[in-house]
């Protein structure tokens, strides 16, 4: 393996043949890797002061895991010793990419007719941000998804959102109704003043537009959420 008998890891000269990353891959298959060596094998090659295992543990405790590394671009990677801008590039299109296929699994044929529905389409991209971001779910007369659009990104204290960006989108793709979604970086969903007043002027909008506004859900966690469900929901609550 790739930990000595006390749990520490070692590094790829230290390894015997047979152990080695892609040894491994080829003999177990990619499911009997560790995080350091998945990572390993898209690095390819490390420098001349690591070897690849160890730009791999490198990389891994900078971001906290190998799931921190999605919230990383390619100016973050550049920062790592040794890897250079052709590489940073590359591993930033493949966090692009595993979060594309994330998101895709998660939007086939999916009817949005609860918050919790909402909810878990959106938390798994909340968790890796670290401002405010609004979607708008553009849904047709079945509540079927017909398009998921960031339209805004704040900064780590809010995010100002207008009708007209909410709208667009769901005039584009002729949308009969709307669902309007936000997170908060805190965890904590409890809905603001400005929450309130950004959903008021929403429906008001919705009315005039004849577009159905069939919630607004704002996108917390289980752990600092006062209910313990994750999420707020206006409809639920009665406000919208």
């Amino acid at each position: 393996m790739s930990k000595d008998p006390r749990g520490k890891n070692v590094s790829l000269r230290d390894l015997p043949p047979s152990e080695r990353p892609q040894e491994r891959l080829e003999n177990l298959g990619s499911k009997a890797l560790s995080d350091r060596e998945l990572l390993a094998m898209i690095l390819r090659s490390g420098t001349a002061r690591y070897d690849v295992l160890s730009l791999a543990d490198i990389l891994i405790s900078q971001a906290g895991s190998l799931a921190g590394l999605v919230r990383w671009d390619a100016l973050e990677f550049r920062k790592i010793p040794g890897i250079g801008k052709v590489k940073a590039l590359q591993l930033s299109a493949l966090v692009e990419v595993a979060k594309r296929i994330s998101q895709g699994n998660r939007l086939e044929a999916i009817f949005f007719d609860e918050p919790q529905m909402v909810w878990n389409l959106l938390y798994p991209e909340s968790l890796v941000e670290s401002v405010e971001k609004v979607w708008v779910l553009c849904l047709d007369r079945k509540n079927k998804l017909l398009r998921l659009e960031n339209i805004t990104t704040g900064t780590a204290t809010g995010s100002l959102v207008h009708p007209r960006e909410v709208f667009k989108p769901a005039i584009r793709w002729g949308a009969t109704a709307i669902i309007l979604a936000h997170n908060h970086p805190s965890g904590d969903p409890t809905p603001s003043s400005s929450d309130l007043k950004v959903t008021q002027k929403i429906s008001e909008a919705a009315r005039f537009l004849d577009i159905d506004f069939h919630d607004h859900v704002i996108i917390g966690e289980p752990n600092n959420c006062p209910t313990g469900i994750g999420y707020y929901s206006f409809a639920d609550s009665g406000v919208i």
